[in-house]
């Protein structure tokens, strides 16, 4: 199940705005071209930022993600007829033949349970042609990124075009083993209202990560630093032989 943030519909139309620094996507973008990637599946695309920067520069892209709120963002988004839009799961894709598979930011991370990881880690090695690469990012559990989260270092306030403030923060409201819950709250300076959207992120080790890839078929080519968050992030890349 998707978040609120990504499912209700007032939230999802102000992601992009409160959420506007998507500069940890240029890292994926050299990998398109490092791979010479024609053909994309990013999972979990959300609001189809990473989607239409892709179909921008004439990659083939299909989006899949759970929230339909997140989806109708990215189809009213200019050219979004140039990427083929899926509302599901990574496991319940039709036949694909891509050349890279995608999961950005945190994609990879909020799919906590344990079977639905693997089934996501099959679709993802079902919808790649043989030699292709499967691409994602995990935070490193040892850095302890949650300790943070609170709102004294993440309150913002946003002027959202067309919405007005929008006032912002995240606070961490469990940690139990692997998982740290997490929930952000929005205030709207329209009408008052507030709404929260509560998220739970697995925090896997580097070896639990590789050892499930190799049981779903892959071979894991290497494990990067994420430039733009070094020493915080493991960059798994991963090749269907």
């Amino acid at each position: 199940m998707a978040d609120e943030g990504f499912t209700h519909p007032r939230l999802a139309a102000i992601y992009d705005a409160v959420e506007p620094d998507r500069g940890d996507l240029d890292a994926y973008v050299r990998m398109v071209e490092e791979f010479g990637a024609r053909r994309v599946l990013d999972i979990g695309c959300g609001t189809g930022v990473f989607a239409l920067l892709l179909a921008g520069r004439g990659i083939e892209v299909v989006g899949v993600d759970p929230a339909l709120a997140s989806l109708d963002v990215a189809r009213g988004k200019p050219g979004s007829e140039r990427v083929r839009w899926i509302h599901g799961v990574a496991s319940e894709l039709p036949p694909l033949h891509v050349d890279l598979v995608t999961m950005t930011a945190n994609v990879a991370q909020q799919i906590v349970e344990a079977d639905a990881w693997r089934e996501t880690l099959r679709g993802a090695y079902t919808a790649l042609r043989p030699g292709g690469r499967l691409v994602f990012e995990t935070r490193d559990p040892a850095r302890r990124a949650w300790e943070e989260w609170h709102r004294e270092a993440s309150y913002a306030v946003t002027d959202v075009p067309g919405v007005g403030a929008v006032e912002s923060w995240v606070e961490v409201i469990g940690v139990d083993g692997q998982l740290v819950t997490f929930r952000w709250s929005y205030v709207f300076a329209a009408d008052g209202r507030t709404l929260t959207s509560d998220s739970t992120l697995r925090f896997r080790e580097r070896g639990e990560v590789e050892a499930e890839l190799v049981a779903r078929g892959l071979v894991v080519e290497e494990v990067r630093d994420a430039p733009d968050r070094p020493g915080k992030e493991l960059v798994f890349v991963a090749r269907r032989p």
